[in-house]
């Protein structure tokens, strides 16, 4: 309830330090905190869509998420786009694959693709920098690696978007009464593994993952009618444990350990649904539940 007037009073205090609509680094050094009386306030960049901004935020959480996002955004303004080379060099197969996409149009799979490669590079550089030199750097690091790095992504998410289309048109194709209650669980889990946004949101160095869960949802769309009634009873079982996982995300800011929760879901349905995949680690619903307590206060 008082945060907008915390906000309020750090941004009046900071009135000098915020800025908008900036297309490449004009604000000097940005402080890691500022203080107005009592109140303690944490700068960030932000990512205004077609621009960037300096705001003030009320916590260190709230600046490190901005932050990030609004250093990206810089990045994309300053850097020329490496798609249209790109897009010169895609095989049929791929061209084939990247039409077959949850965005709507291929500039948009492909756009995700370069906010992925871009995470991944400026996570190997260090993360966000503070001030313009330190922009200049990052900026001419990036630059250095970044058509290789799209291509990568571009060469995995050409292989989870061919597994997406074939495990939907399964699913598509999949009618009987008896088997409803466990084809609309896969469904809900295709979804969420591939979506408007996801390579970003999965990040480059998650996509095998990614693909290999779209592998199991085969191997278990391969053995579901042989027995309807043990998937079902594993469908409330995961169910269940999903319940948990999504009250306890709700109540955590982000954190990488906070983003383990959903993957120990999906490696859970590995070991329900498509022995005899293996695994990433060993996984169970105990060892999700200790994740949970080790996350909340």
């Amino acid at each position: 309830q008082l945060q907008p007037q915390v906000q309020q009073t750090i941004s009046s205090a900071a009135r000098d330090l915020e800025a908008t609509g900036l297309t490449t680094w004009t604000v000097g050094t940005l402080p890691r905190e500022v203080q107005s009386g009592t109140v303690r306030g944490y700068p960030a960049l932000v990512d205004e869509t077609e621009t960037v901004g300096v705001r003030v935020l009320g916590t260190a959480a709230e600046q490190a998420a901005a932050h990030w996002l609004g250093t990206r955004r810089l990045l994309l303004l300053t850097l020329p786009s490496p798609v249209k080379a790109i897009t010169g060099r895609l095989t049929n197969s791929a061209k084939l694959a990247l039409t077959r996409n949850p965005h709507g149009s291929v500039p948009a799979t492909l756009q995700d693709c370069v906010t992925a490669a871009l995470d991944a590079l400026l996570a190997a550089a260090g993360g966000p920098v503070w001030d313009e030199a330190g922009f200049a750097a990052l900026r001419d690091a990036v630059r250095a690696d970044l058509v290789p790095a799209v291509e990568d992504v571009l060469r995995q998410v050409e292989k989870v978007l061919t597994a997406w289309y074939s495990v939907r048109a399964r699913l598509d194709a999949e009618t009987r009464p008896a088997l409803a209650t466990s084809t609309a669980d896969m469904r809900g889990q295709l979804d969420a593994l591939v979506h408007p946004g996801f390579v970003t949101a999965t990040g480059r160095t998650r996509l095998a993952d990614v693909l290999r869960f779209l592998q199991a949802l085969e191997v278990r769309l391969d053995k579901l009618p042989g027995d309807p009634a043990r998937d079902r009873l594993s469908t409330a079982q995961v169910a269940q444990v999903q319940r948990e996982v999504d009250d306890a995300v709700a109540r955590v800011p982000p954190s990488p350990e906070r983003d383990q929760l959903r993957w120990m879901v999906q490696e859970l349905r590995i070991g329900l649904f498509a022995q005899p995949m293996r695994t990433r680690y060993p996984v169970s619903e105990k060892r999700i539940h200790k994740a949970i307590d080790a996350l909340l206060p």
